[in-house]
C-alpha cells in the first residue's frame, strides 16, 4: 500500500470529522442556551437536539466509511 493512499485516508477522516464535531458542539451549546432561556420547553428542545446530533454524527460515520474505502480498495 502506498503512502499516498494512507495520507488520502487520513485526510478524508480528518476533514470529515472536523465539521461534525464543530456542529455537535454548537448544537449542544445552543440547545443548553435554549433550555436555560425557557426551561418549560426542555423536553422539546432536548428531543430536537438529540436528533440533530445524530444527523451530524452520521456525517462523521460517512467520512469514516470513505476513508476505509480509500484505504482498502
Amino acid at each position: 500500500m502506498t503512502e499516498l493512499v494512507k495520507i488520502a485516508a487520513a485526510i478524508a477522516i480528518g476533514v470529515g470529522a472536523v465539521a461534525p464535531s464543530w456542529a455537535i458542539g454548537m448544537i449542544g451549546s445552543k440547545g443548553s442556551e435554549a433550555i436555560g432561556r425557557n426551561p418549560e420547553a426542555a423536553s422539546k428542545v432536548q428531543t430536537a437536539m438529540i436528533l440533530a446530533i445524530a444527523f451530524a454524527e452520521a456525517v462523521a460515520i460517512y467520512a469514516l466509511v470513505v476513508a476505509l474505502i480509500i484505504l482498502f480498495v
